[in-house]
């Protein structure tokens, strides 16, 4: 008759390959339930337009374009940085005011005013554009791209770049 024999080592072995296996069903969790919820639920809240204030109204000619240089900060990611931008002002109102993007819809090259035209001008491939931001000729495809704007007392405000529909 044989009689097996434990050692004192077998039942500390069970208990430590239990614990090791318990330890990572925890850290397992841990790293997966935030990811579920990010990846099923998505983003629980919208972050709110940035408005950046750009100029006063107050200074602005009536009907007459001006280029206004601010300064905006960009959020992508984790890294925050502060930029310099630009956009074409034109004060239509008292209260009122029209900011286009400076960037020309066909291949983004930077318009400028041409006083003596009285439109918009891209140097790169002769686009050219009216005070409404319409394309009046060239390779352009659609109007120029305006902001959203907000007036806040006398501060302009603008927020995003709204895509122009086709000219």
């Amino acid at each position: 008759m044989s009689m097996k024999s434990t050692s004192p080592s077998e039942p500390r072995r069970g208990f430590l390959v239990a614990s090791i296996t318990g330890l990572m069903g925890i850290i397992s969790a841990a790293l997966a339930l935030p990811t579920a919820g990010y990846l099923l639920g998505g983003s629980k809240h919208k972050r709110p337009a940035d408005w950046v204030a750009a100029g006063d109204i107050a200074k602005l000619e009536p009907n007459v374009p001006e280029q206004i240089v601010f300064e905006r900060v960009r959020r992508d990611g984790w890294k925050t940085v502060k930029e310099k931008a630009s956009a074409w002002m034109i004060k239509t109102g008292e209260k009122e005011v029209v900011a286009y993007s400076p960037v020309c819809t066909h291949l983004g090259c930077a318009v400028s005013w041409d006083g003596a035209a009285k439109n918009f001008a891209c140097p790169c491939h002769t686009s050219s554009f009216g005070t409404d931001g319409k394309v009046l000729a060239g390779p352009a495809p659609r109007a120029l791209d305006r902001f959203d704007i907000k007036i806040d007392g006398t501060t302009i405000l603008l927020g995003e770049i709204r895509q122009s529909d086709k000219a």
